[in-house]
């Protein structure tokens, strides 16, 4: 795309961005209807729908770059946005939060906070196999992608047990917590879909026509981006972790915006852990089609962004825990405190780059 104008880039990166919202909205709901109608819910095939449907922008450019050799594009990409999707919930929390009270307190679950716990162990992995040796694979299968793979798995299946209940007061659940019970809204959505006369062939078309937008989109939003981006000097690794990620993040805020606007906390902070717990399994994707190990190409950078990543997801998981009761700026001091560490950590990234 370097033979293109400014401008023209520009539109481009405008125009998959606004794609990628809106298909966004479109999987969401999409993936809502058939996982009632298919009778998925809440067990491991709705959660890996789910997961893979929320994701679409980030699979596209992971796999347009291991095609093109590009590992280290891939991995800055999985990491980067890990920590700007951690973000969202603060922009769930000051947006849709109703009755007034901090999302963490109407969402807090034991079975939330096994779902952090989850993504920073994944992301534990994730730094150890940065520190392996290149050379280290065999048949396309590198120990550190595949160690992310398996447990990624054995901890759906922790928390598809722990989804049926725990044995705490109340199945884990606070209480005065949210009303109705954890992925209510999914049914809402089917409910109002069987009302406007939408049949499980039409939400499967509607649900593929926005994939395929996605992954389009989400392969020009990346090489437009980067190029526009470039030419107003911003380095290649702070536009992945900022711009880029917070674009790819389109699709998790429309689906949490949604979840909340229905009263559905818990699944909307259950979505966002899901991604994140989710992303790093596109190492095992990359490092298949390229057939080299895909973490040890990361650079310091992306080392620095997972462990702003795992710090931001820890300091949810203590709201979770202590359930704050008051808002400040429309959010509550956990969603305070992970923008500022946002923001800092991001201007300590500059300094990286630079």
């Amino acid at each position: 795309m370097g033979s293109l104008s400014s401008p023209l880039l520009l539109l481009l990166f405008l125009i998959s961005a606004a794609v990628i919202w809106y298909a966004g909205i479109k999987l969401s709901d999409t993936t809502d209807v058939l996982a009632e109608r298919l009778h998925l819910g809440s067990a491991l095939g709705g959660l890996i729908l789910l997961a893979v449907a929320t994701n679409l922008p980030e699979i596209a450019i992971t796999v347009s770059a291991a095609l093109g050799g590009q590992l280290d594009v891939a991995v800055g990409n999985i990491l980067g946005g890990i920590a700007v999707q951690t973000v969202v919930l603060a922009v769930l929390d000051a947006a849709g939060v109703r009755p007034r009270a901090p999302l963490t307190r109407l969402a807090a679950s034991l079975l939330l906070v096994l779902e952090g716990a989850l993504v920073v162990a994944v992301l534990a992995v994730v730094v150890m196999g940065t520190q392996l040796p290149s050379g280290l694979h065999a048949a396309r299968l590198a120990p550190a992608s595949l160690a992310i793979v398996v447990l990624w798995v054995i901890g759906l299946l922790l928390l598809n047990r722990a989804g049926r209940g725990l044995p705490w007061h109340e199945g884990g659940d606070a209480p005065d917590s949210q009303p109705e019970p954890r992925g209510h809204s999914r049914g809402k959505k089917e409910k109002a879909a069987t009302d406007r006369g939408v049949g499980t062939r039409r939400a499967a078309l509607v649900f593929a026509a926005a994939a395929l937008a996605t992954l389009v989109a989400g392969v020009v939003i990346e090489r437009s981006g980067e190029e526009f981006f470039g030419r107003q000097g911003l380095s290649g690794v702070l536009f992945g972790a900022t711009v880029l990620a917070t674009a790819t993040a389109l699709p998790e805020i429309s689906t949490g915006l949604t979840s909340t606007r229905l009263g559905d906390y818990q699944l909307a902070v259950s979505d966002i852990f899901g991604g994140n717990a989710f992303l790093p399994v596109l190492f095992f994707v990359a490092t298949l089609i390229s057939g080299k190990p895909a973490l040890p190409a990361a650079h310091g950078t992306d080392i620095y962004l997972t462990a702003l990543g795992i710090i931001l997801t820890v300091v949810y998981m203590a709201g979770l825990v202590f359930r704050p009761r008051r808002r400040h700026a429309r959010m509550g001091p956990d969603s305070i405190t992970v923008v500022v560490i946002y923001l800092v950590g991001i201007a300590g990234l500059a300094t990286m780059a630079t």
